[in-house]
């Protein structure tokens, strides 16, 4: 069994207040449970919800509390185990479920513990992944076989669950799709429902650089909402398909997608939600969802651990290819920079890689 030598601190990046920035500051090493394990983060990755809490929206003055590690999207070595894990577990390299879960509640005991009502969230709840090494209970470990999954490509598989989960709640193989919002999990969406079987994959974002990744990721038609000259979305989603489009994906969370996403969606047809709204928003239920005989699923994380498998499965078989997602990768030290890419949208998916040298 393979041993590390453990430094006596670490460097994280915290929110050291409630209220918007972090900083990088030097800790202890977290402290693990009986039930734990210490993961050294071999490579991290920056998400949509990181940026939230960075920023301090609404939702995070409402949900976060400081002092607080940001980052939930990693993948790692365990370094060492508590009393009741098995220490052989020690040099494997895994994956984290960011979602933990009570396992007494009804849901945990009814086989869904991702509607847990108790869950606690890894860098929103709890101190996150950007950081040398983090403390995570060894039930929501994900083992990965590196020769399959690189360890880039491990640390999105947090994330690239939760758009397995919301492209594939309604079957695709056939249909016309649309994504809504070309942000990461977008684009993770596009290639999933290509390798499903739609018969066509179109996509809308207004952010330009966002759309070209949305075509070499296989979307067949895309479009910008904010380029007037091009008509509205509604119609041109009427327009991309003889039939209508069957299934719409909204990623955005952006209240004007989520009203194209019901307007958009032909008679009969099923609108994912996945994307979080900023704030309450109207919606005509009548004229948009009754009397179109929609269908609607408010969707959020993943089936722990039924949706990773079918991650796996995606990943190892090379269906889909993540590499052109990852625009930057950048050392800890450097991760602020990464926050200010991805504010000016000049990035899709960044790595961070910790220093353990």
């Amino acid at each position: 069994m393979e041993q590390f030598a453990l430094p006596p601190t670490m460097t994280a990046l915290r929110k050291l207040q409630n209220g918007p920035g972090a900083k990088l500051v030097t800790i202890p090493l977290p402290i693990f449970g009986t039930n734990d394990v210490l993961l050294r983060v071999d490579t991290a990755s920056i998400c949509g919800t990181d940026l939230h809490i960075m920023e301090w929206d609404s939702w995070s003055n409402n949900r976060i509390k400081a002092p607080i590690t940001l980052g939930h999207e990693m993948a790692g070595t365990i370094v060492a185990t508590g009393a009741n894990v098995d220490s052989s577990l020690i040099g494997d390299f895994v994956s984290c479920e960011s979602h933990i879960t009570c396992g007494s509640c009804r849901q945990c005991e009814s086989n869904s513990p991702h509607m847990c009502p108790s869950t606690e969230i890894i860098g929103v709840d709890r101190d996150g992944c950007f950081a040398n090494y983090i403390s995570v209970p060894e039930k929501i470990l994900w083992h990965t076989n590196q020769s399959k999954i690189p360890v880039n490509i491990a640390a999105l598989q947090e994330a690239f669950g939760g758009a397995v989960r919301a492209s594939l709640a309604h079957n695709p193989k056939d249909k016309t799709v649309a994504v809504l919002g070309c942000g990461p999990i977008g684009l993770f969406s596009i290639a999933i429902l290509k390798a499903a079987g739609a018969s066509k994959v179109v996509a809308t974002d207004t952010n330009e650089y966002r759309l070209s990744l949305a075509s070499e990721m296989g979307a067949d038609a895309i479009f910008n909402p904010s380029d007037a000259a091009s008509g509205d979305t509604v119609g041109w989603l009427t327009k991309a398909s003889k039939h209508g489009i069957d299934i719409i994906v909204e990623m955005s969370g952006a209240p004007a997608s989520i009203s194209t996403a019901f307007k958009g969606v032909r008679q009969g047809g099923y609108v994912n939600l996945f994307g979080i709204p900023p704030e309450p928003i109207m919606v005509d239920i009548a004229e948009d969802l009754i009397f179109k005989n929609i269908t609607i699923l408010a969707l959020n994380g993943r089936e722990i651990f039924d949706t990773w498998y079918k991650t796996r499965e995606l990943l190892e078989s090379g269906l889909v290819d993540l590499n052109p997602l990852i625009s930057h990768t950048l050392t800890l030290d450097k991760v602020m920079e990464a926050f200010d890419l991805l504010k000016d949208g000049k990035a899709c998916k960044i790595l961070i890689k910790p220093d353990h040298s």
